[in-house]
């Protein structure tokens, strides 16, 4: 008689694994930082062979006058490109704050202050304690209004040089020489800015992909910004013990 084969062990399911987020950046602010990113890598771009018009490779790409006046069109398509989102951005700063609902999380403060202190005690080995950042971190808010202020100086800059004949009108001449300094100038400097502070403590040093997702993990928030955090849950606690 032949003995029956025992159950064949059923394979085992990996548990499932949720991962609780936390909303970072609305829709409306990653479509924001995509235009804003794709008009100022084609400006660079574009403005380069301009700036270093006597260089081989600039001399390659303009070889002639169709690829220059190619090559000016793209770069003012973009600036136009530029100048209506920060418009779009500006103006509904002000729609927000006519209505009192203008987030104050990225302006400075002297928490700030003390937040560079302490990492840079930190980054020297003085302390072993590393600062508590809110929503957003000194770092950020410095990126945020360089970025603010150096975008304002190319578009004014620009323009002047877009429009020489009406701006000569009520200005001296001299404004056109100083407007190609300064524009040509604060690209460089704002994009040596972008790629060598902003793309390192945003994609090298950790791979944060929250202006794209939206979202930061609960891991993320406990580590990078631990306040916010526990304002967050603080915020969850008492809207549960209301219901």
């Amino acid at each position: 008689m032949s003995q029956a084969r025992p159950p064949m062990p059923r394979e085992s399911v990996p548990p499932v694994r949720t991962v609780r987020t936390f909303q970072r950046f609305t829709r409306g602010q990653r479509w924001e930082h995509g235009l804003l990113l794709i008009a100022l890598t084609t400006l660079l771009l574009t403005g380069l062979p301009q700036k270093y018009r006597t260089a081989a490779w600039s001399q390659h790409i303009l070889a002639t006058p169709e690829r220059v006046e190619l090559l000016r069109t793209i770069h003012r398509t973009a600036a136009v490109l530029l100048i209506l989102e920060i418009s779009y951005h500006l103006g509904r700063a002000a729609w927000q704050l006519s209505r009192r609902r203008l987030p104050g999380a990225m302006l400075p403060t002297w928490q700030d202050v003390r937040d560079a202190a302490t990492m840079l005690r930190y980054l020297l080995y003085l302390s072993e304690a590393r600062p508590r950042f809110g929503k957003y971190n000194f770092e950020q808010k410095f990126t945020y209004w360089f970025l603010f202020f150096a975008i304002g100086i190319l578009i004014v800059s620009g323009l002047i040089l877009w429009f020489p004949l009406l701006f000569t009108r009520f200005l001296p001449g001299g404004i056109i020489p100083a407007a190609k300094f300064a524009h040509s100038t604060e690209a460089i400097v704002a994009g040596v800015f972008v790629l060598l502070w902003h793309f390192y403590h945003v994609h090298v040093e950790r791979l944060n992909l929250s202006m794209f997702t939206g979202r930061l993990s609960e891991e993320e928030m406990r580590q990078h910004h631990p306040r916010e955090y526990e304002r967050l849950m603080a915020e969850t606690e008492t809207e549960t013990q209301a219901e």
